[in-house]
């Protein structure tokens, strides 16, 4: 079996560094670059001591193409704009990529469908197998009982998170609201703060909780008269992403160009 050289962008955040730990215990990958962002006091440093292992005697670097002219495959958890340049360098130099960050505006989400015409790329919101899973019963949830119940999505992280709603939360949403027949943005209500009427029938409630250290907890409740259907997903560790997304970059191998999504990798 020929190994895939692989690399990680942000090596120095949580993800990334657990996607390197995860990645050099398996036999399939061979790293052979990380990069961090400019100011990082992890540039010039071993990627291994940087994650906690022996010297892997290749350094972190700021620059894309220095960081992974050797690489086949990257994956990238950092942020929109951090991501898009990755994005332009794997489109101009034809890596392939796995895209786990979340926040992008429309503009940015055009970008990456336009660019990945050059290259195969998995995106999604959530690596996690559970979570594409829950995808999935979101929606056959919602034929069943769209008609009769009202609908509303919770989701929960740590206190540092940065993108809100998450960007799990909103997918799930999308999926219920494309069930629905109807536009996102036409019926979801973010929060219900300083609204002085009852809920509307159709809408779509999104609520998000920071606080501690939570991995992730997403829930879509389905409230009726005298009952209610609650669809929960719990992470407890990063490392369900991060094996997520190590599966992605292997399952992209040889695939044709273009955006694929977990959906696709799991083949569901």
């Amino acid at each position: 079996m020929e190994k895939i050289n692989a690399g990680v962008v942000g090596a120095g955040g949580k993800m990334g560094a657990r996607i390197l730990a995860l990645m050099k215990q398996d036999d399939y990958f061979r790293i052979v670059g990380a990069s961090e962002q400019s100011g990082s006091e992890l540039i010039g440093k071993d990627i291994g001591s940087a994650i906690g292992i022996k010297d892997l005697n290749i350094k972190i670097k700021e620059d894309l193409a220095s960081a992974f002219s050797e690489a086949d495959g990257i994956i990238d958890f950092t942020t929109p704009s951090s991501t898009i340049k990755t994005v332009e360098f794997a489109s101009k130099n034809h890596k392939v990529l796995v895209i786990g960050t979340t926040g992008f505006t429309e503009k940015e989400k055009n970008k990456i469908v336009k660019e990945t015409k050059n290259f195969p790329c998995v995106m999604s919101p959530n690596m996690s197998v559970g979570i594409n899973i829950m995808f999935e019963m979101s929606q056959k949830l919602t034929e069943l009982l769209n008609d009769d119940f009202d609908i509303e999505i919770i989701e929960s992280h740590h206190r540092n998170k940065k993108d809100s709603p998450s960007g799990t939360a909103l997918r799930i949403a999308e999926l219920v609201a494309q069930t629905m027949g109807q536009k996102l943005n036409d019926i979801a209500v973010y929060s219900r703060h300083g609204l002085s009427e009852g809920r509307k029938k159709g809408e779509i409630g999104i609520q998000a909780i920071r606080g501690g250290d939570v991995v992730g907890e997403h829930s879509l409740i389905f409230y009726g008269d005298g009952e209610r259907i609650e669809l929960t997903h719990k992470a407890s560790s990063r490392d369900t992403f991060a094996k997520g997304a190590i599966r992605a970059l292997k399952w992209l191998r040889g695939k044709p160009n273009g955006l694929y999504s977990m959906k696709d990798v799991l083949g569901l």
